[in-house]
């Protein structure tokens, strides 16, 4: 099952009031990433007022959490976790740390300014589609080298890592679902002078295909 989710961390900043409000959106794999990454926050930001939160942290939207870490109960956690969603965004945390600036801001206020951090969050965070793949292993000689490399670029293929030996040995992550038609692409373009090896399954990032 693919699923939506951010590449790494992203921080953005915003003002409203006088009070600074700082989102950071991450990728966290599991609840145990996500309480990782916001620990990380906090300690970054010992002096706020509040570190407000809400996470999605599995693969099909039953983990979620959020918190309002003191501000008025709903404007602040629920807020952040309708943007991720809306956003459907999974195995995703925000965090929204404000620092008081002197002017109360009410609750319709805090609602609109921690919606509005997390989704300017949000938009600025690389999002991509991750996908169940399989490692290939393509061993080949160095005559069919460049033959690979231009296979490879012409089907937008994440090549892991090459190692130039006594052969030539390219690992690439291919979604699982076209493992299959992507190996025996790969054997046709070489002419069948490649020996292909099954690698490991796992989740990996891929561009989200325009829609």
């Amino acid at each position: 099952m693919a699923y939506r989710s951010v590449v790494g961390k992203t921080c953005i900043e915003q003002t409203v009031e006088k009070s600074r409000f700082l989102a950071y959106i991450s990728h966290t794999a599991g609840e145990e990433e996500a309480r990782a990454f916001l620990s990380e926050v906090r300690a970054e930001h010992p002096l706020a007022t509040h570190v407000c939160w809400a996470y999605i942290a599995d693969k099909t939207g039953n983990e979620q959490r959020f918190s309002d870490d003191g501000e008025p109960q709903g404007t602040a956690g629920m807020p952040i976790l309708n943007v991720l969603k809306a956003q459907k965004l999974f195995e995703t945390t925000i965090a929204v740390v404000r620092y008081f600036g002197g002017i109360k801001l009410g609750a319709g206020g805090l609602v609109r300014a921690y919606s509005s951090a997390a989704a300017e969050g949000c938009a600025a965070a690389e999002k991509c589609e991750y996908d169940l793949c399989r490692e290939c292993e393509a061993v080949l000689d160095y005559a069919q080298t460049d033959g690979a490399l231009k296979f490879f670029a012409e089907n937008g293929v994440n090549v892991l890592s090459r190692e130039y030996g006594e052969r030539v040995r390219f690992t690439a992550a291919v979604k699982k679902n076209g493992y299959v038609s992507f190996c025996a692409r790969l054997k046709d373009a070489l002419c069948g002078k490649v020996t292909v090896n099954e690698g490991r399954e796992y989740y990996a990032p891929f561009p989200i295909q325009a829609e």
